[in-house]
């Protein structure tokens, strides 16, 4: 008799990614070539902003493929009640897929929404502030604008197109939060690739899913000070092109292939407090990551060199720059509580950790961040 087989002990090496990446200067004047696959008839859950900026781009493209396009204006943040909006609109209009257009939150709505509709789904990034487009989960928040769940879905978008004129073009505030954001992805991959834990893949990380979470930060460091010159200037560069990339697209590979630990944790702890809610997603992270180095010993030279690339492009590294108050430890222990509560993915860290723990870490990293300030003359 054949005996059935039996579940594997150890999660099997697990990695996934969009079925097409597009980057490039000019590429949103192509994207009804790139959308027509998916059928021609798409919803775009626009931003304002981003529709304004090229709203009539994207209708003329898509009208040049034979697409009928429906603009669907996004509200703003990505609730449970935005995406059931979106879905209904979705069934509603009878549109083959959806498309999400703007930030990361649109962008997972957009998923989200397309998931519950049971259409297809691609993401055009007008910035390049996070790692949201490639990635086959949406971080979904309260009203309020607290962390509230990842929602995970069964395949990658379809299409990710980013325009890096449109990037260049943005302030350059949301390029540098995006390298906060693509930062964490090295360091965090690490933890759980030492801790053999499940990634947001779900199965451990491949070989390959490490190697770009380690490329994204090596390109950032190599080129993310060139980059932000260069965004400021609204110019695209090589640099700009390479950093585009580091946020976007090998950082979302990362993330989602090699795994989060501490450093998003600390951020989700951190959209519960109502003063950080003026802080980017990136820069917010960003934060963790330095808490994540500390709660995990690393060395100070390791810390160092991410503290003088991130003073370097203007990413915040201390309590004060993400909106709380120095010694506020009442305010840093529902941090720390939110940070480690059940599922959160403070857990995939190599070593159990505390609320406690991470109280401290997220202290001693202010200290440390305010004494290397200080030793530079930065203050």
């Amino acid at each position: 008799m054949t005996s059935a087989p039996q579940e594997p002990t150890v999660p099997a090496q697990t990695m996934v990614g969009p079925r097409r990446y597009v980057q490039g200067r000019g590429v949103i004047g192509t994207i009804g070539k790139h959308l027509a696959p998916l059928g021609d008839s798409i919803m775009m859950l626009a931003a304002p902003s981003a529709w304004e900026l090229a709203g009539a781009t994207v209708r003329d493209s898509c009208a040049a493929a034979g697409i009928t396009l429906w603009h669907e204006r996004f509200g703003g943040e990505c609730t449970a009640a935005e995406i059931e909006r979106v879905a209904t609109a979705i069934r509603s209009s009878g549109v083959s897929a959806i498309a999400g257009f703007g930030g990361g939150k649109a962008l997972d709505t957009a998923k989200a929404a397309g998931h519950l509709a049971g259409v297809g789904w691609a993401s055009v990034p007008t910035i390049a502030s996070t790692d949201a487009p490639t990635s086959a989960l949406s971080v979904v928040y309260t009203d309020e604008g607290a962390f509230a769940e990842y929602r995970f879905f069964p395949h990658n978008p379809d299409v990710v197109l980013v325009d890096t004129e449109l990037a260049a073009n943005a302030p350059h505030r949301f390029l540098v939060s995006g390298m906060g954001d693509a930062l964490a992805t090295w360091v965090e991959a690490r933890a759980v690739s030492e801790a053999r834990a499940s990634t947001m893949a779900g199965g451990t990380a491949t070989m390959a899913g490490q190697a770009l979470a380690r490329l994204s930060w090596d390109t950032l460091l190599a080129y993310g000070s060139a980059a932000r010159e260069a965004a400021r200037h609204h110019a695209v560069t090589t640099a700009l092109e390479k950093t585009v990339e580091a946020n976007t697209l090998l950082s979302g590979l990362g993330f989602e292939s090699a795994g989060l630990a501490a450093a998003h944790a600390v951020h989700n702890g951190l959209t519960a407090v109502a003063e950080t809610h003026g802080t980017m997603h990136g820069e917010k992270v960003n934060f963790g990551t330095l808490t994540q180095l500390v709660l995990a010993d690393h060395t100070s030279a390791e810390i160092d060199e991410l503290l003088a690339f991130a003073t370097t492009v203007g990413l915040p590294t201390t309590l004060g720059e993400i909106g709380l108050a120095e010694g506020d430890l009442d305010t840093l222990r529902t941090v720390a509580a939110t940070a480690t509560a059940p599922g959160e993915t403070m857990h995939n860290m190599p070593f159990p950790v505390t609320s406690t723990m991470t109280l401290d870490a997220m202290v001693a990293a202010d200290a440390y961040a305010t004494s290397y300030r200080r030793r530079h003359g930065l203050d």
